[in-house]
């Protein structure tokens, strides 16, 4: 049976020790049998957790065995992690272990060193300090998860319960996965990632918490492109309607939403398609010319990139999820 370890450290989160320990110790498999089991280790028998204690039934020596191991967030980044914890985790990603971080769990999943050169996430609201701390780390702050395949992480709060489901996929399928999401009464995919709860004006740089969220250059071409998406736009398009050349157009869309105007452009032609998937009965292939894509290979390509299924496999999960 796959073993997964969530490794409980001093000062934890435990919305993010619970969501992976009920998460995977729900899992069951066609067969009827569980498809994890879940260990909660540690360096500390009992450790503080907000106004919890929890105690941990294992030592950092299940480590050893586990097909996963995951990493919850704590509440102060600036504390030092146990270093008996980053070398149990250079060991088993050296084994060939699966790790993953949830929330600011990433502070520890970098420490190790695992994370430089690859792309990762954590809370939007640590972003700053953790690109900082950490600047060999690709940090995208905008999204719910990166899967780097061996390793994966994932934003604060409910983004953790994005991760776990989908691991639950990757491991067992979207059948499992989509009744595993049932359990949770949660979407087994949420279209949008981390930016959509970031006040306008802190995303890529923090402002302080009573900032009011201003207007930004960009409001009016967004709104644009909402629109007009389903047309067939380029990027002089774009342009011309902000009214600046395609170069600055660029710049203002990396530095405000950390994609270019076409990589925004399929994102939204992308939700909409999973809007028409869970709303109507039409083709994949009229949906996709519905939304924008010139080609329905492009149109699934695209949408199994950024939705993480097929079209049609999407749009069975949420029939599934709703005759549930």
């Amino acid at each position: 049976m796959h073993t997964v370890a969530v490794v409980a450290l001093p000062g934890i989160i435990a919305f993010d020790l619970a969501t992976p320990v009920e998460v995977f110790g729900q899992v069951r498999l066609a067969s009827g049998h569980a498809g994890y089991r879940v260990l909660v280790c540690g360096t500390d028998p009992v450790v503080s957790a907000g106004a919890l204690r929890i105690a941990t039934d294992h030592g950092l020596e299940v480590l050893a065995a586990a097909d996963t191991i995951v990493v919850p967030g704590c509440y102060d980044v600036t504390d030092p992690s146990p270093p008996a914890v980053l070398a149990a985790l250079r060991d088993a990603f050296a084994r060939g272990t699966r790790i993953a971080s949830i929330c600011t769990g990433a502070f520890t999943l970098a420490a190790t060193g695992l994370l430089d050169g690859r792309r990762a996430t954590t809370h939007w609201r640590a972003a700053d300090l953790f690109r900082a701390t950490f600047p060999a780390v690709h940090l995208d702050p905008d999204v719910l998860y990166v899967d780097e395949g061996q390793v994966l992480t994932s934003a604060g709060a409910s983004a953790g319960l994005d991760l776990c489901l989908h691991m639950v996929q990757r491991d067992h399928g979207a059948a499992v996965a989509a009744d595993a999401a049932r359990v949770a009464v949660a979407p087994l995919h949420r279209s949008g990632g981390q930016a959509q709860f970031i006040p306008r004006n802190q995303r890529g740089r923090l402002a302080p918490q009573t900032a009011i969220a201003e207007r930004t250059e960009l409001d009016d071409v967004l709104a644009w492109i909402e629109r007009e998406a389903h047309r067939e736009v380029v990027l002089a398009d774009i342009a011309a309607h902000a009214a600046v050349s395609a170069r600055t157009l660029n710049r203002r869309f990396q530095t405000e939403t950390g994609q270019t105007p076409m990589q925004w452009l399929t994102g939204v032609r992308v939700r909409h398609a999973q809007q028409l998937l869970e709303t109507t009965s039409h083709g994949v292939e009229r949906i996709g010319r519905e939304v924008g894509f010139a080609s329905p290979a492009n149109f699934r390509e695209q949408f199994r990139r950024l939705a993480g299924v097929s079209p049609q496999n999407y749009r069975n999960t949420f029939r599934e999820r709703i005759a549930g």
